[in-house]
């Protein structure tokens, strides 16, 4: 662990992503568990009692009207695939961000694939459903994976001259 010593910038603006990528795994993972458990009249209900003070103060208000569209029309397949969804996403960034933590070289390669996978998958669906979030979430990702890049190529460099016989 001893790039976590280093003081500039990029190294500091790297922690920061992968924590941050990190944390968003496990939320990720309790999310996909608790729709699990779950039902989606239970979904319902809750998102109800959620806006319904929202909804009687402005009964066009933003938020709670798209929430509201969002879960009404929940089946038990799209709860499940939405539970795979979030718990094999949210472990996979676990993995690779605990990995990155524990300076594990072949985890930056495969932390880049997975988000330019995602970067992707996020630029088809704002073709869409455009959002200002998914936008948000794109630049993190770009940005995170820039980092992982700059951090990896830092990193190749300090294993190769690890390995370099002193003479």
């Amino acid at each position: 662990m001893s790039w976590f010593k280093r003081k500039d910038l990029l190294d500091q603006a790297f922690l920061v992503g992968i924590v941050l990528k990190g944390l968003d795994g496990v939320l990720e993972v309790v999310g996909g568990l608790l729709l699990l458990v779950v039902t989606p009249a239970t979904i319902d209900r809750l998102t109800m009692a959620l806006t319904q003070h929202e909804l009687s103060q402005d009964p066009h208000d933003f938020v709670a009207t798209h929430v509201l569209h969002a879960t009404s029309g929940l089946a038990g397949s799209a709860v499940q695939f939405g539970a795979m969804y979030l718990l094999s996403h949210g472990v996979v960034k676990i993995v690779l961000v605990s990995s990155l933590m524990r300076n594990k070289l072949w985890a930056y390669p495969w932390m880049i694939a997975f988000l330019i996978a995602f970067i992707v998958y996020q630029v088809y669906r704002m073709t869409f459903a455009p959002s200002a979030g998914l936008v948000a979430l794109t630049i993190f990702d770009a940005f995170v994976g820039w980092l992982t890049y700059m951090e990896y190529g830092k990193q190749r460099i300090v294993a190769r001259t690890a390995r370099q016989p002193r003479i």
